[in-house]
């Protein structure tokens, strides 16, 4: 009885999927066209490479044309011993006056180095200002983010030897 249920009801689902069949129509979007392609020509190619040595050189000439009388000065002086080793390098042990003028001892790459006032040092074009008991106050020539030469101020800080 269970098996003869069934399959009544098997025959009138099979006529209303095929009812279903007959009636539905998809509808099916059309595919647009491709747009046509046209080649551009490339008008680029007679201009400066960015990366070749005579752009380079340019900008050197026009950098030149325009001096910065901050940077030209620093050029045009004889470097210093101390120019050659980094801020981060040497550390300051000691402070001294000798007739008035205050020296600061300063230790690089194990030497022992006795700077003044007006003296040159690090890589920065870096002079020294002011120097007092517990640090040395310098003003460097540095290029800010758009190329710029400026000064700026930077301390070198009295170290503290541990026993």
């Amino acid at each position: 009885m269970l098996l003869g249920a069934c399959s009544a009801d098997m025959d009138e689902l099979s006529q209303w999927m095929e009812q279903q069949k007959r009636d539905a129509h998809p509808t099916v979007t059309p595919l647009v066209a491709p747009k046509k392609f046209l080649p551009q020509p490339y008008e680029a190619a007679g201009g400066v490479d960015p990366f070749s040595a005579q752009k380079l050189s340019v900008a050197i000439k026009q950098e030149a044309a325009q001096p910065n009388s901050l940077l030209t000065a620093e050029m045009n002086r004889r470097r210093e011993p101390l120019e050659s080793y980094p801020l981060d390098s040497m550390s300051m042990v000691g402070s001294i006056t000798r007739q008035g003028a205050r020296y600061a001892l300063l230790r690089v790459d194990n030497l022992l180095y006795q700077v003044k006032t007006n003296d040159y040092l690090g890589l920065n074009f870096g002079r020294i200002m002011k120097i007092s008991e517990t640090d040395i106050t310098l003003r460097e020539v540095v290029q800010d983010a758009a190329g710029e030469w400026v000064e700026r101020s930077s301390t070198l800080q009295l170290q503290e030897q541990g026993r």
